[in-house]
């Protein structure tokens, strides 16, 4: 299936109460705005639980509309730094999600059908023939439902976890599917 596809099956999803990336003005040429700036067709991909809600969507769209995510937010904040262990940028790899509708609040619990349909609709279609890297217990159920091979690890948000002790476990990851960038001597990553 072609990535365009994919956005038609996005865009077709609809589970009520939840709205779509449309329905919040933020619909776009990509599966989730994750993919702005994280779409690699040959990197691991990262399935995480949902993108954002939809009061951060509409406080922060300047910053959503540039990168496609909030950079300073833990979650974020612990993949970058996975990322910079092992030399790679979100340019090198593919992000995405179980549930791709927008939840009203950023406590809200998604039901699990709506994941498990959400993820039977658009997510299982992204997943296949890639090297993937489940981001918490909701993504790698998922997976596993779908027979998805994958590497479970730590929602990079984890409680009671450093970012750091969070930010190793998914650089190890990454490096066990074979994925490393250039990094210099002072540990930082090489450009180009």
């Amino acid at each position: 299936m072609d990535y365009q596809e994919i956005i038609d099956r996005r865009r077709a999803l609809v589970i009520e109460p939840y709205k779509s990336l449309a329905e919040v003005g933020f619909d776009g040429p990509w599966v989730t705005p994750y993919q702005i700036t994280s779409r690699s067709p040959e990197g691991p991909v990262l399935v995480a639980l949902h993108w954002l809600d939809e009061p951060s969507i509409l406080r922060e769209r300047a910053t959503l509309q540039n990168v496609g995510y909030l950079p300073n937010i833990r979650f974020n904040a612990v993949i970058d730094a996975a990322l910079a262990r092992q030399g790679l940028s979100r340019s090198d790899i593919y992000i995405t999600q179980t549930f791709h509708l927008v939840p009203k609040k950023r406590s809200e619990r998604v039901s699990q059908a709506a994941i498990r349909r959400s993820f039977d609709e658009v997510t299982r279609f992204e997943l296949q023939g890639r090297k993937v890297i489940a981001l918490g217990d909701v993504a790698a159920g998922e997976c596993a439902r779908h027979n998805v091979e994958h590497i479970a690890v730590c929602h990079p948000s984890r409680r009671g976890y450093s970012n750091e002790k969070n930010a190793i476990e998914i650089a190890e990851a990454i490096a066990a599917l074979g994925f490393r960038g250039v990094i210099k001597e002072d540990g930082t990553q090489a450009d180009g």
